[in-house]
């Protein structure tokens, strides 16, 4: 038996306390000679291989394709299929644990957990992946206390006040229910019942609270966990319960409060930009964008959805400051859009402003001037730092009318350095937030037109994607180019974000979100479906562990420590970069970039 056998590592890590027992139990130590073939190619394994010490190649005829450490795993797709197309050899002299073919695939029948890790593709694989950190991070918020929430604090009122007093108390308050209490016994009455009694049923104001209290309250323990609160909430089908805490009510939980707790308070957010009355009001709903990105991925909302709330959040307050402070002339006459990330709908950690103005006609210069300092100004005082490239409205070059733009796409075109294509793919990613949409929609379609018919133009633009080194290596190897850390950003991100917005622009694209681009990309042929789902899955992937990297070190930056992840977080970053490696060479092909 080997007992030093590590179960924390996956897919090991998907194992019932029983089927941990059954692995420990079977496993056994292999030891392997430098250039001694583990398992030559077209064989059927007798055993499941996971390295414990020295190194491991796996080759593709006379090619070493990638290299196996310590705590990786071979060959899972030979196990099961009875013989793979790769073979392994041992680099240097290597031990590994060998789990007996029979035992691996008995567990793989039993626990479809354990079985993903075999069977999935490598999309699929992420999907699996994402999903399990999803139930992992939102598990323990469904297991956290009723009295770690917002609870609105008990408030009673005697059973003899008159609806009309009660009504009075709950606005002085700010409440919607108020306890009942009358002799021996407590009830509950809500904003409802008491509309319900002087409307519907036409009970005289003086009618005694406790005629329409209800005396069958639906309570749930201060310390009863929050998944109890939502069942009793479902099951009673109530937006409220009381808490109790020694049998005595303490407070009411409302269903605003649950649910901001399980999902962010993002509607409550959306409704304060909403509301706002001037700048000041507008700044506080700014300061509570912020938090959201941190709130919504501990509780294990998906980077995709945080995006896009986000996002949603900063175009609200964009669009509100633009009502705010926008002259009569440039609110009838303009049109507010946003660019990068924030266009593209991809932000989740605030950065640097990227904002323009696109005008119908010429507007009076007092007016413009006041708006530029104005808009950007509040901005900055909203926490929004300056674009380094001033890739903002203050900027009369991203202010200005739909002729001016048009004159500078033709110039772009003509240019060709890298400048012009930045504010090509600045200007192709932008989204109208207020004014009229379709002055961006009508100057974008030219510009698209203009960059779609010209082959050349499109390879020149196109060969931005592959500005970067790749940073994975000759033997699936990850390089890292600043000390021991990896640019997500430069060496996945963008090649992916960039080359799609090439395709895309070719195709005459006007979805600015990188995963819509693909999609539409898959339909019209541009990218096979399987592909274009591994592509996806891949970025969005790469921009999971950049935020979570961004929101551990409270950082913006896009360095990740290969390090400092698990072995399956380093197994998926490798497929991940290699799936951006496969679209770098496709973008190259389609291109001709080899002619530059």
């Amino acid at each position: 038996m080997a007992q030093t056998f590590d179960l924390s590592h996956a897919p090991f890590d998907r194992l019932s306390p029983a089927e941990a027992e059954v692995v420990r139990a079977a496993a056994d130590i292999g030891y392997f000679r430098p250039g001694e073939t583990i398992l030559p190619r077209g064989a059927a394994p007798d055993s499941f291989f996971i390295v414990l010490k020295g190194c491991v190649e796996e080759r593709e005829g006379a090619e070493v394709v990638s290299l196996r450490g310590p705590g990786d795993c071979f060959d899972s797709r030979a196990l099961v299929q009875g013989g793979g197309s790769n073979a392994y050899l041992a680099r240097e002299e290597t031990l590994c644990h060998l789990l007996p073919r029979e035992v691996t695939l008995r567990i793989i029948n039993q626990n479809p957990r354990f079985a993903a890790f075999f069977y999935l593709d490598i999309s699929r694989k992420l999907d699996a992946v994402a999903a399990e950190a999803d139930e992992a991070r939102f598990a323990p918020m469904m297991h956290a206390r009723v009295r770690e929430l917002n609870l609105r604090s008990a408030q009673f009122i005697d059973a003899a006040c008159s609806i009309e007093e009660a009504a009075r108390k709950m606005s002085e308050i700010d409440a919607q229910a108020l306890f009942v209490r009358e002799a021996d016994r407590i009830g509950i009455v809500t904003k409802t019942d008491l509309a319900d009694a002087a409307i519907l049923r036409r009970a005289p104001l003086e009618t005694p609270v406790a005629s329409v209290a209800q005396y069958k309250i639906v309570s749930v323990g201060a310390d009863d966990f929050v998944s109890m609160a939502l069942l009793q909430m479902t099951k009673h089908n109530k937006r409220r319960v009381a808490v109790t805490e020694n049998g005595v009510f303490v407070g009411i939980l409302e269903d605003v409060a649950l649910l901001s707790f399980l999902a962010g308070n993002s509607q409550l957010v959306a409704a304060r930009i909403d509301r706002a009355a001037g700048v000041p009001d507008l700044a506080i709903a700014a300061a509570e964008i912020g938090g959201q990105t941190r709130m919504l991925r501990r509780q294990g909302v998906k980077i995709e959805v945080v995006s896009e709330i986000v996002s949603d959040l900063n175009r609200r307050l964009f669009a509100k400051l633009f009502r705010l402070v926008a002259p009569e002339s440039i609110a009838e006459n303009g049109c507010l859009i946003v660019m990068g990330s924030e266009g593209r709908g991809e932000q989740t950690v605030r950065t640097d402003q990227d904002n323009g103005l696109i005008l119908s006609g010429p507007v009076p210069d007092e007016d413009l001037a006041a708006f530029r300092d104005a808009f950007t100004g509040a901005l900055e005082r909203f926490g929004f730092p300056p674009c380094p490239g001033d890739v903002m409205v203050r900027n009369p070059q991203w202010s200005k009318t739909a002729d001016d733009y048009r004159a500078d796409f033709r110039r772009w075109l003509t240019l060709r350095d890298e400048n012009a294509h930045m504010n090509i793919a600045i200007f192709y990613d932008a989204e109208a937030v207020a004014g009229d949409p379709d002055l961006l929609r009508q100057t974008k379609l030219e510009l698209i037109e203009a960059m779609s018919g010209e082959r050349l133009h499109l390879a020149h633009f196109a060969r931005a994607a592959d500005a970067f080194p790749s940073p994975i290596g000759l033997f699936n190897n990850l390089i890292t180019s600043e000390g021991d850390a990896l640019d997500l950003k430069k060496g996945g991100i963008f090649p992916i974000v960039h080359g799609v917005r090439s395709l895309a622009i070719e195709h005459r694209l006007l979805e600015t979100g990188t995963a819509a681009r693909i999609e539409r990309l898959a339909a019209a042929g541009a990218l096979t479906t399987e592909f274009a789902r591994e592509l996806t899955q891949a970025l969005r992937y790469l921009m999971t562990l950049r935020l979570d990297g961004q929101l551990a070190e409270a950082r913006s930056g896009s360095l990740v420590r290969p390090a400092e992840l698990t072995i399956m977080e380093r197994d998926l970053l490798r497929d991940a970069l290699q799936i951006v490696k496969r679209f770098r060479e496709t973008i190259r092909r389609h291109f001709n970039l080899h002619m530059f």
